[in-house]
């Protein structure tokens, strides 16, 4: 019966050496994540802005429309929209 493994000393101390090397870089100072917006992205992002309250005007005289029973559904540019959707066959 073998009772002191001739490996297991130096286990030890490889796991005292980690533990060391974690404290000595938790005392480094540790680096903040920067997030820099393009202007492109500002600009699109005020465009976007400018057309929601647009949208929100539309959507609202469309719910206003609907609700008193003014709204008008054209039949026809529906069934169009519906054949070339179908003739491309989105099923595949």
């Amino acid at each position: 019966m073998k009772i002191n493994e001739p490996q297991r000393i130096g286990a030890l101390n490889n796991y005292l050496k980690q533990n060391e090397s974690r404290a000595a870089g938790t005392s480094q100072k540790r680096q903040k994540d920067n997030v820099q917006i393009s202007a492109e992205a500002k600009e699109m992002l005020s465009s976007s802005q400018a057309q929601s309250t647009e949208r929100s005007k539309q959507i609202e005289q469309l719910k206003q429309e609907v609700s008193s029973g003014t709204y008008h559904v054209e039949a026809g540019k529906i069934a169009e929209k519906l054949m070339a959707y179908f003739k491309n066959d989105p099923g595949k």
